[in-house]
């Protein structure tokens, strides 16, 4: 099939990606020209694993442009993946998406051919019914349908989440479901050959195809991500309540995690979550309960509970090396998490601003976002490559982001580069076996003692 994709960031592109390795043909459009010429050379925009090399093998079946009119000319399908970034609010802002959605309308007026636009970024409720009161009115509406198909990606693992789903889910007309279980019929029988380094989970044989009416679609997205969300608070809670009476939360949430009914994912205790989704999400649908008249107690709960839990970080340091004035404090990692570069409310940028204010002296590393986290940190943050520089006489240490060179550092050459081996595990992610050689304190972990932490 013909599809076009508008807007090239992680929806956009993934989709596009994934959808040319089906074989569909993709135009992929963007108004930033500088990026459509990165893309063009297969040079992808952001960092995620696998994709450049799968922009080469795609390279036949995927095109990119600047010019809307040129994309969506042929195109049975387009698919509108732009930015909703947050107001203060917590209202989405769908300027960009209404440009997108105003753009295609204009440019298929004198198509012939039904067109099917489909609503992939994360919208209100009745958004996509809005839409379709425009193309009614422009006297569109028996050859241009408007349907819903929420992502479920998680940043790091954006392509294998595209191609091996958990469930597709469509919102909209017959016509519209119909046209899209056709373009998404390689996903659903699995039927398409494996890229190479994303193998085929191997009970993965049929994918779910869920259609439903257009407003649960654009509601669904909105759901899962609060109710993951929840899963966060609340074991960062119990993790709270461990630190106070010396239990271990990492043993409770396997306990609870056995219980199907819960399930272990997302019971992993740390400094709270952050990213382009869950904090954006959050705020998002309580704003649409509060503007329909529901106060959502439960949402906002989880949100306060987020925002104050990257500070328990900040306490933990001060009940070891009291006043932070003057400390050299190493910070490992800066993304929100692994797998990405993505600093969007990433809660290293909340803790490194509260150590500044402090006084501490801090050292930052990681891997990948050291140049884009720069504009983001206070002047005197010093980010260096070199692991060595960033740990040698550090006062302490703190793990925000689990990296895989950070979980496996070696204690011993930590004892020996460290002024004094502290190790605050903001996401319990360093090697248990490793604890004892260090000062190890992690979240809602009893200690040696198995004593109560005092904070």
């Amino acid at each position: 099939m013909k599809v076009t994709v508008m807007g090239t960031g992680y929806v956009g592109l993934t989709t596009g990606v994934s959808l040319a390795h089906l074989g569909h043909q993709v135009v992929c459009a963007d108004i930033d020209e500088r990026k459509i010429a990165k893309l063009s050379a297969g040079v992808a925009p952001f960092y995620e694993p696998g994709l450049e090399q799968m922009l080469e093998m795609v390279q036949e079946q995927l095109e990119f442009t600047t010019s809307i009119k040129e994309a969506v000319a042929n195109a049975e399908v387009v698919f509108l993946a732009v930015g909703t970034p947050a107001y203060p609010d917590g209202s989405p802002n769908l300027e960009y998406l209404h440009e997108a959605f105003n753009q295609t309308v204009r440019s298929i007026k004198n198509k012939t051919e039904q067109t099917v636009i489909v609503n992939k970024s994360t919208v209100p409720v009745g958004t996509a019914d809005e839409f379709a009161a425009i193309i009614a009115s422009e006297g569109l509406a028996d050859r241009v349908v408007m349907a819903s198909n929420p992502e479920f990606l998680r940043q790091g693992r954006a392509l294998t989440d595209t191609l091996y789903p958990d469930r597709i889910v469509v919102g909209g007309s017959e016509p519209a479901v119909q046209t899209l279980r056709r373009l998404y019929q390689p996903l659903i029988d699995q039927s398409f050959s494996e890229p190479p380094g994303m193998k085929r989970p191997k009970e993965l044989a049929q994918v779910p195809f869920i259609a439903v009416d257009i407003r649960s679609a654009e509601l669904a997205k909105y759901a899962a991500n609060a109710f993951l969300a929840m899963k966060i608070s609340f074991i960062n809670e119990i993790a709270n309540v461990c630190d106070l009476v010396g239990a271990d939360v990492t043993r409770i949430a396997r306990i609870i995690g056995e219980d199907p009914r819960i399930g272990p994912s997302f019971l992993q205790a740390g400094i709270g979550y952050g990213g382009s989704c869950f904090p954006k999400d959050t705020r998002a649908l309580r704003y649409i309960a509060d503007t329909n008249g529901y106060d959502f107690k439960l949402l906002s709960a989880v949100i306060e509970v987020n925002n104050a839990q990257k500070y328990r970080l900040i306490d933990k340091l001060k009940q070891e090396l009291g006043a932070l004035a003057g400390k050299k404090i190493a910070v490992l990692g800066l993304t929100f998490k692994p797998g990405t570069d993505d600093l969007r409310d990433a809660p290293s940028l909340t803790i490194i601003q509260e150590l500044a204010l402090q006084e501490a002296v801090v050292y930052a590393h990681d891997p990948v976002a050291m140049e884009i986290a720069k504009p983001h940190l206070p002047e005197n943050v010093i980010l260096d490559a070199n692991l060595l520089n960033v740990l040698s006489q550090a006062d302490a240490a703190v793990l925000l982001t689990e990296w895989p060179e950070y979980r496996t550092l070696d204690p011993e050459w930590l004892l020996h580069t460290m002024k004094r081996p502290l190790l605050i595990d903001g996401r319990n992610a360093y090697e248990e076996s490793k604890r004892d050689d260090l000062e190890y304190r992690g979240i809602g972990l009893s200690n040696k003692k198995g004593e109560p932490v005092t904070l």
